[in-house]
């Protein structure tokens, strides 16, 4: 095994080529960065990972880097805006029905639906067409080691195919690794002031611990038997099933999708002793399906190979909603720069509320507003991106624990009282509107609110309701013992 050092001074590593980082680097280059390197572990941008094929919906809070590149018509155009989204539900008995999902407020930013593949291949696209020169994006390389020597960061890389290692003496580290960072354990393991802000803190939410798997359909499905009418990819699609029983119950959601002659894809979220999980071949899985969804032809929809890859991976969980408070580090001496925690690292919850790749890209932006309030110095920068960032951070996992947990149908009895909850808070936000504040889930849609605004304003329309409900109770009594008296 061979070390080749690479090293220069103002030069960021960033670890974690997924949204964050792509996005983190693109920043940079455009701020006049000229040595930024992204490592990470898949084979290629557009490597496709069937677990991970979920869409993102690019509000306008994500919008605010697009803008920042100046790309978002290109977003726009590879992409299903939220304005046209149609809805087509069959049941288990083939009926249909087609809707147009009212638009929450039409002055708000179109917001837009694409695969998660097909944005990374988007932000890797502008790298190599116009940072190139200054961005490198190493594939198939992991971090093996983050270290300190000299008061130096000393980053050791691997190569996965050929085990050649590397070092890096990067001036910025930038971990967008993920829930399970390894930038963020190693800042933890450093940090001796005894505040834990580097270990995540975690909070309960009703779809944690929910288990989750991404089926793979053929394009331009037909959507019934013996018909040659077939789906329409720009159309989402909501497939329900025969079963009534909580461990057998079923749907599937299927969102839409702008390239019209590719692999759509279904995401199954049940609880994990639902009957699914338990199929351990494709098989089985078939005669499971055809039950399940006798509306539909299984066998044209999902392909064999398919079938028995669904039933054999390991699918994944959602997570407890989680955050530090810690953001970044600096080196003892100021000149030798630092480390930056941005997206999954520092805050990471299930897919309730849509905000995981906005939120990431939202820190990309302020990132990039700490760095030009400072001329790029680092000591400065850093710090004062956490004095930005910070009071948003628990907004958002609350945010997140407690928006939109019931919408997987995993307890109907508490979807129905969630549903009330939300309902009364819209009809009292029409009629007292400055009083009371719109559901959350309804103001996270409005890029121009922080997280912090929009959790005061929830938290206050919550008081106002208990406040109003006493009166109304007070009141009630109030008027039986005049009655009877």
């Amino acid at each position: 095994m061979s070390t080749e050092i690479k090293n220069s001074n103002q030069n960021a590593v960033i670890i974690g080529g997924g949204p964050a980082g792509f996005a983190t680097a693109l920043m940079l280059a455009k701020r006049g960065w000229h040595q930024i390197t992204v490592l990470e572990k898949r084979p290629a941008a557009d490597f496709y990972e069937p677990d991970k094929s979920f869409h993102y919906l690019i509000d306008g809070r994500g919008q605010k880097f697009t803008d920042l590149l100046g790309f978002t018509e290109n977003l726009a155009k590879i992409s299903v805006p939220n304005t046209d989204f149609y809805l087509t539900e069959i049941k288990a008995d083939g009926n249909r029905k087609t809707s147009k999902l009212p638009i929450v407020d039409p002055n708000r930013k179109t917001a837009y639906w694409l695969q998660r593949r097909i944005f990374l291949q988007l932000l890797f696209q502008e790298i190599e067409e116009n940072w190139q020169h200054c961005i490198t994006v190493l594939f198939n390389t992991k971090c093996l080691r983050i270290g300190q020597e000299n008061s130096k960061l000393q980053i050791i890389v691997q190569e996965i195919n050929n085990q050649q290692t590397y070092q890096f003496e990067p001036h910025l580290l930038v971990g967008c690794d993920g829930i399970n960072s390894l930038v963020r354990q190693t800042l933890d393991n450093w940090d001796n002031s005894g505040t834990d802000k580097f270990k995540m803190q975690f909070f309960p939410s009703a779809s944690s611990g929910l288990k989750y798997k991404v089926l793979t359909i053929q394009p331009n499905f037909p959507i019934e038997h013996n018909s040659s009418e077939r789906a329409v990819s720009t159309m989402a699609y909501a497939i329900r099933g025969a079963f009534s029983d909580s461990q057998h119950s079923l749907s599937l959601g299927i969102l839409p999708f702008a390239q019209p002659n590719e692999p759509r894809t279904a995401n199954i979220i049940r609880p994990p002793n639902h009957e699914i999980w338990q199929i351990p071949d494709g098989e089985k899985l078939y005669t499971f399906l055809e039950k399940a969804f006798p509306q539909l032809p299984i066998n044209q929809i999902i392909l064999p190979e398919e079938s028995d890859r669904f039933a054999k991976s390991e699918g994944g969980y959602f997570p407890q909603p989680q955050y530090c408070s810690g953001l970044h580090w600096l080196l003892p001496t100021s000149e030798n720069g630092g480390v930056v925690l941005l997206g999954d690292a520092v805050h990471c919850f299930p897919p309730d509320i849509g905000q995981g790749v906005n939120s990431a890209l939202e820190d990309v932006c302020i990132l990039n507003q700490a760095l030009s309030q400072t001329n790029d110095i680092i000591s400065d920068a850093l710090p004062l991106f956490e004095s930005l960032r910070s009071p948003d951070i628990k907004p958002l996992i609350r945010l997140a624990q407690t928006a939109f947990p019931w919408q997987y149908n995993q307890n109907i009895p508490r979807k129905r009282l969630w549903s009330i909850n939300f309902f009364i808070r819209l009809l009292l936000s029409r009629i007292l509107p400055f009083i009371f504040s719109p559901p959350a889930f309804m103001m996270i849609q409005n890029h121009q609110l922080s997280y912090g605004e929009i959790w005061a304003m929830a938290q206050r329309t919550t008081i106002y309701i208990y406040v109003f409900g006493l009166m109304l109770i007070s009141g009630s009594l109030a008027w039986f013992l005049y009655d009877i008296g």
